[in-house]
């Protein structure tokens, strides 16, 4: 059992506010503590626009070049069970906003160091817990006053948040090409009646190597990373095109697994040959017989989707064929084209197929894919192809065009934009310390940590830039104090403390809320920690 020792009251201080732990119980919060901080700081250097970028090496030498949070730590191989929970607070920042994995993680840093400063003056650690949570909301509060209202028809400032959001990725230069790329795809797919049930899955991003960022493009569609099948002289270009997604194999049936045919003569074999023959010639009529001219088909494990035999008699019935289609894509490919998945050739109706005008094998780079375009009731999908000159900046462009979407869709949840740079942390911080003068005992020196703690974020970014992070700090503290203006942060680009606002540098308030209260939540789990008990 925990000991709580109760210190002899001093002057000025009312019993009870001075805790001592028993030392076990102290070592186990502070081995905690400082595994957590320990991990922030690894990754601190990566946050802001003159962050630096991590190289990640797995095992098998597999090489990721990142600066996102998220998916540095992800990669990370931990094993401290503290540190361990900043991993999940980096993933449920990127799902609950999408952008802002980073500052989250270096924010916690920041507040566990000052719980340890609070926990050495022996303050108890559920008064801090208690006191962070109060701070939390209150700074929550402030940002919310802070805020800007956005209309979301508004679509430059639309693209200047997703602008920022890009502002601190490698690719960043190509911002004036994803930007508008992201905002577009999330607003095609929104539905206007029901804007919370923005689901970026509608959006498909396909990876092809060659060429450069620049050439990325929403394609006015659908696209496959099939190629057509080109066997025995099949059409690799349909005009007005009738599409099946069939998920039933155009082959031979197979025996079960344990089982055997054995063939004793040449009559027998002629026999099965010419039996396989008319069974796959009855499911081509019936799929002739629909209408259907374009042939999409699911991948299939147990046996082949299709045989050389069927691809023949399918070319000379004129049908594309695509195979090898994915069982995850079919979901999208279903809701893109408006057609049913079909998992038997007797179902296969006119009214399950879907239409376009254009179904073509084109060239991407050294490989070749299938484009579907001009197809009709289009459901609300984008497919956007993503280029790039190796397969390390593919990656990272498709990451970071994931941030920008996931900041799109928090702006059309959460309607409010926020200013960047570190105005708000500054602001909240300034706000909270004038607050915290008006509580009493030990929740006046929690709040006080609190806001204090909020400065990691400017000073991070200052000194990530290579700007003297006191200097630039104290001199944003005095702006915000003078002139009243919430909107000054630092310019890394300029390197001094300019009004952020004027810069375009804005994000969505979704992302610094969840990112304080994830924080803040984390920290106070690992508070009240004060054991460690191994389990069968």
């Amino acid at each position: 059992m925990a000991t709580a020792v109760s210190a002899p009251p001093a002057s000025g201080s009312s019993a009870g506010e001075r805790y001592s732990d028993n030392k076990l119980k102290h070592d186990i919060r502070m081995s905690n503590m400082n595994a957590a901080k320990k991990l922030a700081d690894a990754i601190r250097t990566s946050l802001g626009p003159r962050g630096m970028d991590k190289m990640l090496v797995s095992a098998n030498n597999d090489v990721t070049i990142t600066n996102d949070g998220a998916t540095i730590l992800n990669k990370m191989e931990v094993s401290h069970p503290a540190a361990k929970m900043l991993v999940e607070l980096s993933k449920s920042q990127d799902i609950a906003a999408g952008d802002g994995t980073t500052s989250v993680t270096v924010l916690c840093g920041s507040l566990l160091n000052k719980c340890i400063g609070l926990l050495e003056r022996g303050v108890h650690p559920t008064v801090i817990s208690d006191a962070m949570g109060r701070a939390c909301d209150k700074a929550c509060e402030i940002l919310q006053d802070m805020s800007i209202p956005l209309d979301i028809d508004d679509r430059e400032a639309l693209i200047k948040a997703a602008t920022t959001s890009l502002g601190s990725k490698v690719v960043a230069q190509y911002s004036n090409v994803l930007a508008p790329i992201a905002v577009d795809s999330v607003l095609k797919i929104m539905d206007k009646e029901r804007p919370e049930m923005v689901d970026l899955r509608d959006i498909k991003i396909l990876r092809k190597s060659g060429g450069t960022i620049d050439d990325t493009e929403m394609v006015p569609g659908l696209i496959l990373d099939s190629k057509s099948s080109k066997a025995a002289g099949g059409p690799t270009r349909v005009e007005n095109a009738k599409i099946a997604l069939v998920q039933f194999c155009i082959s031979p049936p197979k025996t079960d697994m344990e089982n055997s045919v054995v063939v004793s003569d040449y009559q027998q074999m002629d026999r099965i040959l010419k039996e396989e023959r008319n069974y796959i010639i009855g499911l081509i009529k019936k799929i002739k017989a629909s209408g259907c001219n374009v042939l999409l088909i699911q991948k299939s494990i147990l046996r082949d989707a299709v045989t050389d035999l069927s691809l023949h008699y399918l070319a000379k019935a004129k049908i594309l064929v695509v195979r090898d289609v994915e069982r995850d894509d079919v979901e999208f490919i279903s809701k893109t084209l408006k057609c049913q998945p079909v998992a038997h050739v007797d179902q296969l109706t006119p009214d399950k197929l879907g239409s376009a005008e254009l179904v073509a094998s084109v060239q991407c780079g050294a490989d070749k894919m299938v484009k579907i375009t001009g197809i009709q009731n289009m459901g609300n999908t984008v497919s956007v192809l993503c280029r790039g000159s190796n397969k390390l900046v593919i990656e990272e462009a498709d990451r970071s065009l994931h941030d920008a979407l996931c900041v799109i869709r928090c702006l059309v949840q959460k309607r409010f934009l926020i200013v960047g740079g570190g105005a708000p942390e500054v602001e909240a911080s300034q706000r909270l310390g004038k607050w915290a003068r008006t509580l009493p005992g030990m929740d006046a020196v929690c709040v006080k940590a609190f806001a204090d703690a909020l400065e990691v974020i400017p000073y991070t970014l200052a000194e990530n830039a290579g700007l003297n992070p006191i200097e630039i700090v104290t001199e944003l503290r005095n702006k915000h104090a003078a002139t009243g203006n919430a909107n000054f942060g630092i310019n890394v680009r300029k390197g001094t403390v300019t009004d952020i606002l004027a810069e375009n540098v804005v994000q969505p308030l979704l992302v610094s809320t969840s990112a304080l209260s994830l924080a803040t939540e984390c920290v106070r789990m690992i508070l009240k920690i004060d054991d460690i008990c191994p389990v069968r």
